[in-house]
């Protein structure tokens, strides 16, 4: 049996997780303010304090400050519903904070509780280091036989793949480049009921003369070079997926064309005089930005929301680091399998790699990782690993922890900053941005008004 602190403003939440908790066996107190946690922390010992991010009269880093100031040991675990949180403070708090993401269930809740397995040190050998110590390889599970990963963000993508799976809803993907598009294209076909194929197609790579016989098909003669009929990637796709890679990118004369197909399921063929009834899922792709697709004119809104019916942000790899043993394990062990190696990673190259913020994210890590081992000796088992992993694209795109964290900023400047990149994420939603925060709207609306924000 265990004493909890519970520190969430949020009543319904803390209502269901205490009722978990006591029905774990465990004896737990709740807080609503930083106020009301330091003086349960002033006069009690806890063994573990759950600690929700944002507060009505502060941060929950108010409180984990006081903690540490009064030297108070409790294993502590912060809440929110923004994985941004988690990278954001980890700098400050250090690796011995756990987080959860909201929602939250019952096993998420038991996990957390269980007691940390304590490591035992290896006997000290003559030829080696704990520096060189071989991180041993793990099996992961591919979700949807592609996918991998078990981050909370990656939890929540597959929870999404999973519901709309389910329906016929267009889907477009959205996110960074190199996250993994096509996978999660893949994994949403293979999660659904469509007997037919995958069929993939990059609308960027395609020449403005060229993408409606790609899309719609050709009757031969058409044009100069139409030696043949050609079924498009519509035709091709039926009872099936079509994935439209880099959608955003087609020309904008064109996409008058793909509404029409969108709005009738009904394809014409370039050249052609009949209408070819269609009946596939289209699954859409981008690496713009919300903001980038309203304000540059580069998709035509009535496309975008017969395109986005179900939008799925996938997230960058700095945002699911814990993912990146597991990532590094697998394409190792695919590379020495396919050239009968035995490579493995020492436990200090891991670090390295989850150290490092891959603005290129997981075909960036892939990349890398196939370098090293080009460059490893055969035969061997030592993989070489170069010092730094720095790219042209790092400098442009590594400065997104410190755009939260850096030294010297006070707590009340990182929530600051931290709240208003959620809202620009959300273009401004401030019923989203207080979602994703994990705190109520009139929580939200209280601190911008103390930012001097006009509502």
């Amino acid at each position: 049996m265990k004493s909890i602190l519970l520190i969430d403003d949020d009543i319904n939440f803390t209502e269901v997780a205490s009722h978990i908790m006591e029905y774990l066996g465990h004896i737990v107190c709740v807080a609503v303010t930083v106020k009301e946690a330091q003086e349960w922390l002033q006069h009690n010992d806890y063994d573990h304090v759950f600690i929700d991010f944002m507060l009505p009269d502060g941060s929950g880093l108010h409180v984990y400050d006081y903690m540490v100031k009064n030297g108070k040991k409790s294993r502590c675990t912060f809440i929110t519903g923004n994985p941004k949180i988690k990278t954001a403070i980890s700098d400050i708090t250090g690796p011995n904070v756990d987080y959860l993401m909201k929602p939250i269930e019952r096993e998420d809740i038991e996990n957390a509780l269980k007691p940390k397995k304590k490591t035992t040190p290896p006997a000290k050998k003559a030829a080696s280091s704990p520096s060189q110590k071989q991180t041993p390889a793990i099996a992961p599970n591919a979700h949807f036989d592609c996918l991998i990963g078990e981050s909370p963000a990656m939890k929540k993508l597959y929870k999404m793949i999973e519901r709309v799976a389910r329906s016929s809803a267009n889907v477009m993907l959205m996110g960074e480049s190199g996250v993994g598009k096509e996978l999660v294209a893949q994994a949403l076909h293979n999660a659904s009921d469509y007997e037919g194929d995958l069929i993939a197609t990059n609308c960027g790579g395609l020449s403005k003369e060229l993408i409606g016989s790609e899309l719609f098909g050709h009757e031969k003669g058409s044009f100069t070079g139409a030696t043949g009929q050609k079924q498009g990637v519509f035709e091709r796709a039926q009872s099936g997926t079509l994935f439209l890679d880099e959608v955003t990118e087609m020309p904008i004369d064109m996409q008058p064309n793909l509404l029409r197909v969108l709005e009738t399921k009904r394809v014409s063929r370039v050249g052609g005089t009949q209408e070819i009834p269609i009946n596939c899922r289209v699954v859409s792709a981008t690496n713009r930005t919300l903001e980038e697709i309203a304000q540059d004119n580069i998709l035509r809104e009535d496309i975008y929301f017969r395109l986005a019916v179900f939008p799925i942000n996938i997230p960058p790899l700095r945002e699911r680091k814990e993912d990146i043993p597991l990532l590094v394990n697998t394409f190792l062990t695919e590379l020495n399998q396919e050239h009968q190696e035995s490579f493995a990673v020492t436990t200090s190259q891991m670090g390295s790699f989850i150290n490092h913020d891959w603005p290129g994210n997981v075909r960036e890590l892939r990349h890398t990782l196939h370098r090293a081992f080009i460059m490893s000796e055969p035969g061997t088992k030592q993989l070489e690993v170069p010092s730094s992993f720095a790219s042209p694209f790092s400098n442009a795109k590594n400065n997104h922890n410190s755009a939260i964290v850096s030294a010297g900023k006070t707590i009340e400047e990182v929530e600051k900053t931290l709240i208003y990149a959620t809202l620009k994420e959300v273009d401004g939603n401030k019923t989203m941005a207080a979602d994703m925060l994990g705190i109520s709207t009139k929580t939200l609306y209280n601190r911008l008004h103390a930012y001097g924000e006009p509502l």
